[in-house]
């Protein structure tokens, strides 16, 4: 919708339609601005730009999506040196070998592919990234190999040695991304799991032509373009309205009814549900990838892109990971921290590791130990990591009052208790459990006041 300055609609697109941009009459606009005061043009900040020739051109691009845009921060409107100073800030931020994130810099990647191609970006402009996919025009070439084309290297994206961009591989479909979420016994042990997933494939009826030999053609009203620009004017305004062609749907190709494949309805692909069998090695971590080349989408005009198998590793309610290690939190009586024993740890196999104490060795609460050759196996060479134990001592609630004579045998003598001057009254007192119901605001974590200095107690009133 285009409106004048005192609020009079002047151009509205219809349904699915877009603006592109309007032509106005300098002498009408200057003749529509001279009848306004100047206090409202200042407040609607109406100022033609006398360096336009002709003709005042109002931008007014409107889009179905912005995704693309958004990955490339840029404007729709945004033009062809815009679009590629943007992709290369980005480009150059995302770039894997700086650290940067795959999978991002494969979207942005592939939104500078879409963009940057006139084509391609009038169909996304208008119909979206679906508009894309019933054209074909969804898949790409490799995104390393489109960031080198435009801006060099070789060697490594920023390692040395220059040299021009790499050649140029065949276009391919978007890449399908799958996340497996896998156990730590499985990634201990390994695993095969199979993968189900639906694909396009080409139809076998008509070969991924659509119909009949000779059948499908460009369409004339589109020139194979899939949209028509039309011209409309109201009053001293033009306007341009880009929408589907309604000769060939927006495909930009025509097939008679009666030639068109039978089995795809002229789609030329078809989907298919196929089983992958994801091999998980032993010591693979989370984020790790298994990749199936040339399983991805197919498409008449473009190689398969790839099927990608993304490791997501599920938290263990015993063991915590560390690269290759594993560390476990075991509770051990008090007896058995001070005099020896054994206690049980149950492994990721089907084994059990029965931990000898020895006895003389007063264990404490806290204590971290090892078990060499415990921990997870890497994935390369199999070589297993530590297995790490953190032991927390269980106190008993009472004693017998008769085992005392022996525990003062058997432990270290008592620490004296403190001597005073002979001036300071001594007073003997028990202690006793708190109550929780009348002391419950009692801060048994010792909460540091907002100053840091001291902790905070909080009592409830008397």
């Amino acid at each position: 919708m285009v409106v004048d300055p005192l609020g009079k609609v002047l151009v509205e697109a219809a349904e699915d339609e877009t603006i592109l941009y309007t032509d106005i009459d300098p002498q009408t606009f200057e003749d529509a601005r001279a009848g306004i005061p100047v206090t409202v043009q200042r407040r609607f900040d109406v100022y033609p730009d006398f360096a336009l020739p002709l003709t005042h051109h109002l931008l007014l691009t409107m889009v179905k999506e912005t995704k693309f845009y958004d990955l490339l921060e840029v404007p729709p409107n945004a033009s062809e040196a815009e679009l590629k100073k943007a992709y290369r800030k980005k480009a150059l931020r995302l770039h894997p070998d700086k650290g940067g994130d795959p999978e991002l810099f494969k979207e942005v990647t592939h939104a500078y592919e879409i963009l940057s191609d006139p084509d391609k970006r009038e169909v996304y402009d208008h119909r979206g990234e679906s508009g894309l996919s019933e054209q074909g025009g969804m898949g790409g070439m490799d995104p390393q190999d489109l960031f080198s084309q435009l801006f060099g290297g070789g060697g490594g994206f920023f390692g040395g040695g220059g040299g021009g961009p790499r050649q140029q591989g065949p276009r391919k479909t978007k890449d399908l991304v799958h996340r497996v979420h896998v156990s730590l016994e499985d990634l201990y042990k390994g695993k095969t799991t199979k993968l189900a997933l639906t694909r396009n494939i080409i139809c076998t009826k008509c070969k991924g032509k659509g119909g009949k030999d000779g059948a499908v053609r460009s369409c004339h009203s589109c020139h194979g373009r899939g949209i028509k620009v039309t011209m409309r004017q109201m009053g001293p305004m033009i306007q341009q309205i880009q929408s589907a062609c309604d000769e060939c749907s927006g495909t930009g190709e025509i097939i008679n009814l009666k030639d068109r494949c039978g089995q795809c309805k002229g789609k030329k692909v078809l989907p298919e549900k196929k089983f992958l069998e994801v091999h998980i090695d032993k010591g693979m971590k989370g984020g790790q990838t298994v990749m199936f080349r040339g399983e991805s989408d197919q498409s008449p005009s473009a190689e398969p892109g790839d099927v990608v198998i993304v490791i997501e590793e599920k938290p263990h309610d015993r063991f915590k990971r560390q690269e290759n290690d594993l560390i476990i939190e075991v509770e051990l009586d008090l007896l058995s921290a001070l005099a020896g024993g054994q206690f049980a740890v149950k492994h990721l196999d089907d084994r059990a590791l029965i931990v000898n104490l020895e006895p003389g060795e007063v264990i404490k609460n806290g204590d971290l130990k090892v078990i060499h050759g415990q921990g997870m196996p890497s994935q390369r060479h199999h070589e297993p990591g530590d297995l790490y134990v953190k032991l927390d001592v269980k106190f008993p609630e009472s004693i017998d009052v008769e085992a005392i004579p022996l525990l003062e045998q058997a432990l270290p003598p008592r620490n004296p208790v403190q001597k005073f001057e002979k001036n300071i009254a001594l007073e003997e007192v028990n202690l006793d459990n708190t109550d929780t119901r009348s002391r419950g605001n009692i801060a048994s974590d010792d909460r540091v006041d907002e100053d840091g200095e001291e902790p905070r107690v909080q009592c409830a009133n008397q």
